[in-house]
């Protein structure tokens, strides 16, 4: 009798273990490529090869960008978000930001790549939401967070 009230015990404990280790509301977040660098000197000095803006979106903290350019097959571009750290006081407040493109192939494709970019460094605190003006880009973009 007092074995069969251990097993039983032992049943019921386990079954709860099991049921506070997965929560299925559980959040899983994609990491981004990188992460967006907050640099005035870099962001003032930095020149870019010539690129096409594809598709942008937003996925969460991430912003994901794709880029076309001439090339063999894009494996040696480096890409790189650099904010310029100045911080327009508007509101929402708006930061301005470069996309820069490192691309020293010589062939006469046309190749895409999509690069996402951590955008948590331009987080301001007590805001929600800022206004991205990228260089370059057609419209400006607003980052909720």
């Amino acid at each position: 009798m007092k074995l069969t009230r251990i097993i039983i015990a032992c049943f019921c404990f386990t079954l709860l273990l099991m049921n506070t280790q997965c929560d299925d509301d559980d959040v899983v977040s994609i990491p981004c490529d990188q992460t967006v660098v907050v640099d005035n000197g870099f962001y003032e000095t930095a020149e870019s090869n010539m690129y096409e803006v594809g598709n942008i979106v937003f996925n969460d903290n991430c912003l994901s960008i794709e880029i076309s350019a001439s090339g063999c097959d894009g494996n040696s571009w480096s890409m790189v978000l650099v904010d310029s750290g100045n911080v327009a006081e508007s509101s929402p407040e708006q930061r301005y930001l470069k996309f820069v493109l490192t691309n020293q192939e010589v062939c006469l494709a046309f190749i895409s790549q999509e690069r996402s970019f951590d955008l948590t460094p331009l987080q301001i605190d007590g805001s929600n939401e800022i206004i991205l003006n990228i260089e370059g880009f057609p419209e400006s973009l607003t980052y909720n967070y």
